[in-house]
């Protein structure tokens, strides 16, 4: 077999800032749109609705990026195996940070009629279609990029994304949270979301310095690329691919739990103010970043697997002791929750990548992990804020909507039990440039 031609490869940092940074931006994106749900939209485009009504409403157009992410996820997940990881990364960048610019300027329900939360519908949908391609993307560029010992590591940079981009957006609204009332509804809310052009601008020159890495580029060489992605997945690793999805649910079931229902929840039912709950949220992210990091490298030096069936087993175990904690009314006690639910989010997150990276075969690996991530996502995340506020309109109690978040945690845990890894190749690529096979 002919040698495959030297490529300079990135460094550490450049794969670094290219996982991390577009992957921050693109949940940034995301996560402003669940934050506003919460605090605006049920009033600005759903006003003829009551309270609670228009509260489901809001969290059912924030459920419906969910549904579009699968599919972004297959379509985008498709040509990242046929063209390449790096070119879909800048796609999804664009396709993300576009729609959030536009529902910053888009005209309320008090200007346009039902045009107004139609259109929301349809950025939201833009929206989740390029989230759906941008995790997979994000954690292939850095795992495949790896040796097998630092895999883990590595794919937690695309993990630091998510509560970085939980952190900024609560800072955002935060930041526009002492306004009055009036002045938050007329303009405030906006801010955040037109701050994500200049965001995005920032994601695509990143990205635009980076290579694909060597493990895809041979399959590329060899002309052993896939056809069909898809289809070949179904047919070849159906197994992986269903208990991976199911696995993906308990990460996001906890975490909209806190950063979208919450709220709602906290605000309405409990009594704190919206500053209050957005400042206990933001310093929650500290413990996920750490923990990820933590988590990331007991992955690479016990097991991938491991590590994620201990977050799952206690995302399946806290539920109760947090919303016990949150009824109290007590900002610390809150805090003590949600630091805790950011452990928990933050063990499966550091294992997550690695993992993934190891059940699917290289061919179709960003169909794979992708659609798996994202199915996971749906379940666990669109569905729970809705079920969530149903739940308490039904029983007026915490507990439903505690029993029923650990259920999905249950079902992550049996699932990932079950998840087989696939034999890797025994060479192992080169690290970047600019690194060592030292602890980082």
């Amino acid at each position: 077999m002919a040698a495959t031609p030297a490529t300079r490869q990135p460094s550490k940092k450049g794969i670094f800032a290219a996982s991390f940074v577009g992957t921050s931006i693109e949940w940034y994106d995301y996560y402003i749109f669940g934050t506003a749900a919460a605090l605006a939209f049920g009033s600005l485009f759903f006003p003829k609705s009551s309270s609670t009504a228009g509260t489901l409403a809001a969290f059912a157009t924030f459920a419906v990026g969910f549904v579009a992410r699968p599919v972004g996820a297959a379509i985008i997940g498709h040509f990242g195996d046929r063209i390449g990881r790096k070119s879909m990364l800048i796609l999804t960048l664009v396709l993300t940070g576009g729609a959030t610019f536009l529902i910053g300027v888009l005209p309320t329900y008090a200007a346009i009629g039902i045009g107004a939360p139609l259109l929301l519908v349809v950025l939201r949908i833009v929206q989740g279609f390029g989230v759906g391609g941008e995790w997979g993307g994000a954690i292939l560029i850095a795992t495949e990029h790896a040796s097998p010992r630092r895999r883990a590591v590595y794919g937690s940079f695309a993990q630091f994304g998510v509560p970085m981009g939980v952190l900024t957006s609560n800072l955002a609204f935060l930041a526009v949270s002492g306004l009055s009332d009036d002045a938050f509804l007329s303009y405030g809310w906006r801010i955040p979301f037109l701050l994500s052009l200049l965001l995005v601008i920032l994601g695509i020159v990143v990205r635009s310095r980076l290579q694909d890495a060597p493990e895809f580029e041979r399959v590329k060489q060899q002309n052993a690329v896939s056809k069909v992605p898809f289809a070949e997945l179904a047919r070849r690793q159906p197994r992986n691919l269903t208990l991976a999805s199911l696995a993906s649910i308990a990460p996001p079931a906890v975490g909209y739990t806190v950063i979208v229902y919450m709220l709602t929840y906290g605000t309405t039912v409990v009594g704190f103010e919206r500053s209050t709950l957005l400042t206990l949220i933001l310093l929650s992210t500290v413990a996920w970043i750490g923990t990820i990091i933590a988590s990331a490298a007991l992955s690479d030096r016990f097991g991938s697997k491991r590590l994620y069936i201990l977050g799952a087993l206690t995302a399946v175990l806290w539920p109760l002791p947090m919303f016990g904690l949150v009824n109290t009314g007590n900002a610390g006690l809150a805090l003590l929750a949600f630091i805790v639910a950011a452990v928990v989010q933050g063990i499966m997150a550091g294992a997550q990548g690695g993992l993934f990276t190891e059940i699917f075969d290289v061919r179709y690996r960003y169909s794979g992990i992708s659609i798996a991530y994202q199915l996971g996502g749906m379940i666990g995340g669109a569905l729970t804020p809705i079920v969530a506020t149903t739940l308490f309109e039904a029983y007026r109690s915490s507990t439903a909507i505690a029993v029923y978040v650990a259920a999905l945690s249950l079902v992550s845990l049996v699932s990932v039990l079950g998840v087989r890894k696939i034999a890797m190749p025994e060479a192992e690529p080169a690290e970047p440039a600019g690194t060592s096979t030292s602890s980082s």
